[in-house]
């Protein structure tokens, strides 16, 4: 499918699948990123760039873009437990009823629930009205976490008169695109209350803070012709402030002392946030975050400017097509299954904590649905042939064909921008696709006359991997692996097409609706 005709900076982008409607659109709205109407936001600069439309809430426009509603998202989930919060926000807003696990569920057919753990990883679902224990889930999986820098236990350290902040390596990033970066530091604390009791509670600094300089070229001469290749544990060291001279009483006081985890400057900045005591923060979680904001870019505004995309872009997707699929009291009227969306923590480092995809939790969810629904009066059997009829759709970004690097991809399976979903596939497994799972993702694709890619890395190269494979594996639920094409992934700032977004929204809404009339036509174990 071509791309759209693209439009003047000071215009939006009409749905690319009905362009017709575009002549009945107003053209004008804000230079500022657009605010979402589900969004209350605090103390938020203005933002030199543009969104697309100016007036949407979910559901309310098949064909309305949800591009600036992904910048609001990606703005406000510097972390991966900003990205849970904010996907609890809009659940609740969209009337989706929070559960414990640690608590019995009652569940109905026609609700809708979702719960978090650890406040990085999120699990909601929507019942049919017409579920009967043992019909299936139609699932779609990402994950809330980037390659980022994370605060050591112990981050302060001082060098050449300057406080610095030590750092851990999260994932497998680009570390040179962090150096000369505007930073600032987002995560969690956990605060004493004024009762004694624990409290958790989400920082964001947001203005910026840290820096990691490059050494000039002066110092360097062979910086361009070898590389650079800076060493992780020494080089690559934010620095906070300069270091407050030694020799007045009241600036020893703010100088590291052996007892100072991190530096009380830092500190007394992450209190004034919190608003509470520095003495009353009793543990941190914190990430090292770009500051710049997300935003539309290209001469066209074609493309979208962001850190994280990689894998929030996938999860907001998902997030989004859940709530607009099931938006109404007739939505689940027809629905004979459970659509499902499953957003984990610690994919780049390989799933395997209480919060990632290697743990149970997903699973554990469907059992906990099926006996619920089931009153409890349900066998194993009953979920075993809940999974047989199960689908799951592994949404992680893909690799876009780099047009300086082209040929780094495989002739025939290049990925462009603005074409659609990207299926991958791998002979060894890296990805769960299956000649079975890939033909009726597409099936569902096709229906809605919705484009679709294929991506299969080179022989001579080694392939990355996705949580597909642990959950394909965990129970053994049909699974397909697919993402968003991007550029510069694993940067501090990728690339993205805005085309991309809706159509996955689309395409994952059209899974939810259409999934089970398309699966019903296919005979394979019979």
């Amino acid at each position: 499918m071509a791309a759209i005709a693209r439009l003047p900076l000071t215009h939006s982008l009409p749905s690319i699948f009905n362009p017709s409607s575009f002549l009945s659109q107003s053209l004008s709205f804000p230079t500022y990123l657009h605010r979402s109407p589900f969004r209350s936001f605090s103390s938020v600069s203005p933002i030199l760039c543009t969104s697309h439309r100016d007036s949407r809430s979910p559901g309310s426009d098949s064909n309305a873009s949800i591009v600036g509603d992904l910048l609001d998202y990606l703005n406000e989930s510097w972390t991966q437990f900003h990205a849970t919060a904010e996907a609890k926000r809009q659940l609740l807003a969209a009337g989706f009823d929070l559960l414990s696990e640690n608590e019995d569920w009652n569940l109905k057919p026609g609700g809708r629930y979702f719960f978090t753990r650890n406040m990085s990883c999120l699990v909601a679902f929507a019942v049919g009205e017409k579920y009967v224990p043992g019909n299936g889930f139609h699932a779609i999986a990402a994950h809330t976490d980037s390659p980022c820098l994370k605060l050591k236990p112990k981050s302060a350290s001082s060098k050449s008169g300057y406080l610095m902040v030590n750092v851990q390596t999260y994932g497998g990033g680009l570390w040179h695109t962090w150096f000369d970066r505007d930073l600032s530091v987002a995560g969690r604390a956990i605060v004493r209350a004024s009762d004694g009791s624990f409290v958790h509670r989400l920082v964001k600094v947001k203005r910026p803070l840290l820096r990691v300089p490059t050494l000039a070229i002066h110092l360097d001469r062979t910086v361009n012709s070898d590389g650079f290749k800076p060493n992780l544990e020494t080089q690559l060291v934010p620095l906070l402030a300069t270091k407050s001279d030694e020799s007045s009483a009241e600036s020893k006081d703010k100088n590291v002392s052996s007892k100072d985890a991190h530096h009380p400057l830092l500190m007394q900045i992450l209190s004034d946030d919190l608003d509470c005591k520095v003495e009353d923060i009793v543990s941190l979680e914190l990430n090292i975050c770009d500051t710049q904001p997300s935003c539309l870019g290209g001469a066209n505004n074609e493309f979208i400017f962001s850190g994280r995309l990689d894998n929030l872009a996938s999860s907001f997707c998902a997030l989004r097509a859940l709530i607009d699929s099931c938006e109404s009291s007739e939505s689940l009227s027809t629905e004979h299954d459970i659509r499902m969306i499953a957003l984990f923590d610690n994919e780049e480092v390989g799933s395997d904590s209480c919060q990632g995809a290697g743990a149970p939790t997903m699973f554990q969810a469907m059992r906990r649905i099926v006996s619920s629904l089931g009153n409890k009066q349900v066998t194993e059997c009953t979920f075993d042939r809940a999974i047989r009829k199960s689908f799951l759709v592994s949404a992680d970004m893909a690799h876009g064909v780099h047009p300086n690097f082209a040929d780094k991809h495989e002739e025939n399976h290049r990925p462009q921008l603005h074409k659609g979903l990207v299926i991958k596939h791998n002979a060894n497994q890296r990805y769960a696709t299956s000649g079975i799972t890939s033909f009726l993702f597409k099936e569902v694709a096709k229906l809605h006359d919705l484009p679709i890619q294929e991506f299969v890395v080179r022989n001579d190269m080694g392939c990355g991997s996705t949580i597909g494979p642990i959950l394909a594996s965990g129970v053994g639920i049909r699974t397909v692996d697919c993402g968003i094409a991007q550029l510069s992934m694993h940067s501090v700032r990728e690339i993205c097409g805005t085309d991309d977004i809706d159509i996955a929204y689309r395409h994952f809404k059209a899974f939810y609706r259409s999934f089970s009339s398309v699966d019903k036509k296919l005979v394979v174990d019979d």
